[in-house]
């Protein structure tokens, strides 16, 4: 009677054991589940995070390019700048008409009885200073179109740096302009290139 009483006992506490654990499993079961859920709600909202900072960063980007100068308006006046510079120099359509019609004016005051040097005076002279004029002017312009570029982007969206190619035309265009203005100079006062004397 006793070792059955030990084997009763014995079955009666692993009976129990067994009841124990499957009440546990369940519970664990649902601790688990409760838990993966969890996991995938976190990893949800940090993707979501993710994607919504995406988002304001490209919209920043975009906010940004719209608002920010293109570059193309510097750009372009850079390359004026510097075609006038060169016009300056190598002389224009304006001037050639300007310096004919200067001409066709000096035969016009002088007559058969005019010394030589009122003709060359007349008749050539002023007609070089009309070139030299005219040359002049498109050397101003194009030394001001150059400084205006330069200075543009100190008055332009701050932390925006200016492309190097569009300083360096400007840089071109202003320089030509001051050796255009110059020469300019120069030859309108008779400093360069003065008409000869007859004498």
């Amino acid at each position: 009677m006793g070792t059955k009483t030990v084997d009763e006992t014995g079955a009666a506490t692993k009976a129990d054991e067994h009841e124990e654990n499957a009440t546990d499993a369940p519970e664990a079961k649902e601790e688990s589940q409760v838990t993966d859920e969890s996991q995938v709600t976190e990893g949800d909202a940090a993707e979501d995070a993710a994607d919504a900072s995406d988002a304001e960063d490209a919209e920043d980007a975009d906010v940004v390019q719209e608002d920010g100068p293109s570059g193309v308006g510097q750009g372009a006046g850079a390359v004026v700048s510097a075609g006038l510079g060169i016009v300056s120099l190598t002389g224009s359509w304006v001037g050639t008409v300007a310096s004919a019609r200067q001409a066709v004016l000096g035969q016009l005051a002088t007559t058969s009885s005019s010394d030589v040097q009122t003709m060359l005076e007349k008749g050539y002279g002023d007609a070089w200073q009309a070139t030299a004029l005219w040359g002049g002017v498109f050397a101003l312009v194009a030394l001001i179109v150059g400084v205006v570029v330069l200075a543009r982007p100190a008055f332009g969206a701050p932390g925006r740096p200016q492309p190097a190619w569009i300083k360096s035309v400007s840089w071109a265009g202003v320089a030509l302009g001051v050796i255009g203005l110059l020469l300019a100079v120069l030859k309108y006062t008779d400093v360069l290139l003065a008409v000869p004397s007859a004498g």
